[in-house]
């Protein structure tokens, strides 16, 4: 019989079948609906970041003028090797005393707090700061140093962040066979440590790159808006997005705008895919 279980020729009702049978076709049902909707979730994000790409490329991608963006890609590369060139050493010198030296005290803990609210500022401050500071006060003007100076500093928690990150990554085991084996603090640091975190580091270089490309607000209050290939550090110039914002906040062209938008989304696309190349061949 249904729902009875037959014991010594005594038959007993298994009154709590049905109520296990009703909880499971609740649970599932559960299941069920949460799996759908992560799943509308997930393709309303994807078929939105695919929408931005295909309409950005419909657009733009006749419009493109090679010989109008070489000065702003110029730029942009200025612009992302001096931001690069003051925060990365900084960066992953402060991610290696907070990781290997520092202990878990106040200090530390200040840093730490500093480095996230740091990293939580919207960038037209950082735009103001270095139009304050370095356009105003140190007397730079609007030039490429001034804006590679903001960057720096803007990028700076993302490249202490990850830094520190990958550090954590290394086995403690490492740290103690180098040291076993006669190896010096500062030696099993740039020997075994730092080689072994190079995929995260590399990592969060690439994304500042990204963040450095497509800056706008920071870079437009202390580069300037020069169009033209900057001769020195100390001449202005428009990075591409810059340029971007000028074309269509001004109205001048707007196919030159869209235009501009497909190389900066390639750029900045490419930028992406680098950092997740890299990372994968490195843990290889």
């Amino acid at each position: 019989m249904n729902n009875e279980i037959v014991l010594e020729n005594k038959t007993f009702t298994d009154v709590t079948a049905p109520k296990i049978n009703k909880l499971t076709s609740s649970r599932n049902l559960k299941e069920k609906f949460i799996y759908g909707f992560l799943g509308v979730c997930t393709i309303l994000t994807v078929g939105f970041l695919f929408w931005l790409i295909g309409y950005i490329l419909i657009n733009g991608i006749s419009h493109i003028n090679l010989e109008l963006l070489i000065a702003p890609i110029v730029t942009t590369i200025y612009m992302v090797l001096i931001g690069l060139g003051i925060s990365v050493p900084i960066g992953i010198g402060a991610a290696i005393y907070l990781q290997e030296y520092a202990t878990d005290g106040r200090f530390v803990k200040i840093i730490r707090f500093a480095t996230e609210c740091l990293s939580a500022v919207p960038s037209i401050l950082f735009g103001l700061f270095g139009m304050l500071m370095f356009v105003t006060a140190l007397n730079m003007s609007w030039c490429l140093l001034s804006g590679g100076l903001t960057v720096a500093i803007m990028i700076l928690p993302t490249i202490v962040k990850t830094t520190e990150e990958a550090l954590k990554t290394v086995p403690i085991s490492y740290r103690e066979a180098s040291l076993a084996l006669g190896a010096t603090k500062i030696g099993t640091i740039v020997k075994v440590i730092l080689p072994s975190s190079i995929p995260g580091i590399l990592t969060g270089v690439v994304l500042s790159i990204g963040r450095i490309v497509g800056e706008t607000a920071a870079i437009y209050l202390t580069a300037g808006t020069v169009f033209g290939i900057p001769n020195t550090v100390m001449n202005s110039g428009r990075t591409l997005s810059v340029h971007l914002y000028i074309l269509a906040k001004e109205g001048v062209s707007l196919s030159e705008a869209y235009g501009t938008a497909v190389v900066l989304l390639i750029v900045i696309l490419g930028l992406n895919f680098l950092s997740y190349y890299i990372a994968s061949k490195m843990k290889k």
